[in-house]
């Protein structure tokens, strides 16, 4: 795919000509913005609504999604994001947040749902000045657009990753029935070696104690398909949150939390997994995966979301 990108961007073509290309082929348009308009998101987003007036993205969309029955709807979802990182003193990051117009206060460790930002501490981060940021219920767009804002200020404010940092995402899940709670464990656990793919090795298969793997469980299936209640599955799941899809979070949170993402301020990543956990929820709600493969990942994504997984796949290939 990179090889395409740089061909499009070597063109004599106009710029509008090589974003209608980009977009086509699926380029996420934040990374459009910054590879031809000088971070000018707007010129690009124009331009993504052109084409989608025009029918050009919908029926690209609608060949994919006609193939299963399914379209991925317009992201509206109540969710919540926890980033981990390290490198800022608390008191600079409040102030920063703030000045940037993102209530954000800062509390001791604690699992209580909040109004505004919260920056706790966590004792499995490693490094100096460690810190976790916990948004409060973000909605849909305007929660990615407030997320947005949240990336920049970690990036200015020089906050740092590593291994030991995880991004977990809360999707709402007050209306989710049972079916639809084990269709999403049992389609996470077929797409486990697909998204281990893309992310890093330290957030693959067992080898983070804090994400660790579904498909590795024995029968892993067959313990879901026969619970009887969502008590039964944390049961199966050993009682512990600390699997890629935490059985726990309902209890506490009305969420189902995502556990796998590693640990980034990059607004690309992160609202890129947002959306995909978004269209693999909706997806569970009536289908089970049936192709676990990177390419298996068009029947309930957009092109733009498929392709920046098979790109990242190629990124980090060993």
């Amino acid at each position: 795919m990179q090889a395409q990108i740089n061909a499009i961007l070597n063109q004599t073509a106009t710029k509008t000509s090589k974003i209608r290309q980009l977009l086509t082929l699926g380029v996420a348009r934040t990374e459009i913005a910054r590879l031809l308009t000088n971070g000018n998101y707007g010129f690009v987003q124009n331009v993504y609504k052109k084409m989608q007036a025009d029918g050009n993205l919908n029926a690209l969309s609608q060949q994919i999604a006609e193939q299963i029955n399914f379209t991925p709807k317009q992201f509206n979802k109540d969710f919540g994001v926890e980033f981990e990182a390290y490198n800022v003193r608390m008191e600079i990051l409040k102030s920063k947040l703030n000045a940037a117009g993102i209530a954000c206060e800062i509390e001791g460790y604690n699992h209580s749902d909040r109004r505004h930002w919260k920056i706790v501490t966590d004792s499995s981060i490693n490094g100096s000045q460690t810190f976790e940021l916990v948004s409060p219920i973000l909605k849909g767009e305007a929660g990615i657009a407030e997320m947005m804002k949240v990336c920049s200020v970690l990036n200015k404010c020089g906050a740092k990753v590593n291994k030991s940092c995880g991004t977990h995402v809360h999707i709402n899940a007050r209306n989710f029935t049972l079916d639809q709670w084990k269709r999403i464990y049992i389609n996470y656990a077929r797409l486990e070696r697909t998204i281990d793919n893309f992310m890093p090795q330290s957030r693959r298969s067992d080898n983070n104690h804090y994400c660790q793997s579904l498909r590795n469980l024995s029968n892993f299936e067959t313990r879901i398909n026969n619970a009887a209640d969502l008590r039964e599955i944390n049961t199966q799941l050993n009682n512990t949150r600390y699997y890629k899809v935490n059985p726990q979070s309902y209890s506490r949170h009305n969420t189902c939390e995502f556990r796998q993402h590693a640990g980034t301020t990059d607004f690309v990543k992160i609202s890129t997994w947002v959306r995909f956990l978004n269209n693999l929820v909706d997806f569970s709600e009536n289908n089970l995966i049936a192709d676990s493969t990177i390419d298996g990942l068009k029947y309930f994504n957009s092109i733009e979301i498929t392709n920046y997984y098979k790109y990242r796949t190629l990124e980090l290939a060993a």
